[in-house]
C-alpha cells in the first residue's frame, strides 16, 4: 500500500504490523528549512487529527497530527540530531514514528495520494 494522507499533510503507510507516519514533501518544502523536532514517546497513544508532535523551523512552530489511532512502537532519532532529513527526504529518512495501529482498517477515511495531490491543486 502506499502513502495515506490527512488534509494536514502528513502521511501514513503500512510497514509489516505498523504503520510508519511522517510528514508530506509538500508540507515540508512550505515549513523551511526545520531546525527541531519534537516526536512523540514510544508507547504514546496516538488519536488520528490530534497533535502527537511539533516542528520548529526557521519560519514557524507547527504541530503535527496524527494519522491514525495507535501506539507508538518506535521514533525516528535520527531528528533529533539530524531535523534537515525531514526536508531533505519526508518519504524516506525523514519519517516521525512507527505506530501499531489500534485497529486493522486503520487507512479507513484517509486521502489516497491521488486525492491529496488533487487537493493540493485547488
Amino acid at each position: 500500500m502506499s502513502e495515506r494522507y490527512l488534509p494536514t499533510h502528513e502521511w501514513a503507510r503500512a510497514e509489516g504490523d505498523l504503520v510508519v507516519v511522517g510528514l508530506s514533501a509538500f508540507a515540508a518544502g512550505e515549513v523551511g528549512d526545520v531546525i527541531h523536532v519534537g516526536l512523540p514517546k514510544v508507547g504514546a497513544t496516538l488519536a488520528r487529527g490530534v497533535a502527537c508532535a511539533e516542528i520548529e523551523s526557521v519560519k514557524s512552530v507547527n504541530d503535527y497530527y496524527s494519522p491514525l489511532d495507535g501506539t507508538v512502537a518506535e521514533v525516528n532519532t535520527a531528528l533529533t540530531d539530524h531535523p534537515e532529513l525531514l526536508n531533505q527526504d519526508p518519504a524516506g529518512k525523514g519519517w516521525f514514528a512507527k505506530v501499531k495501529p489500534a485497529k486493522p482498517a486503520w487507512a479507513d477515511g484517509l486521502l489516497s495520494a491521488e486525492q491529496y495531490q488533487a487537493g493540493l491543486k485547488k
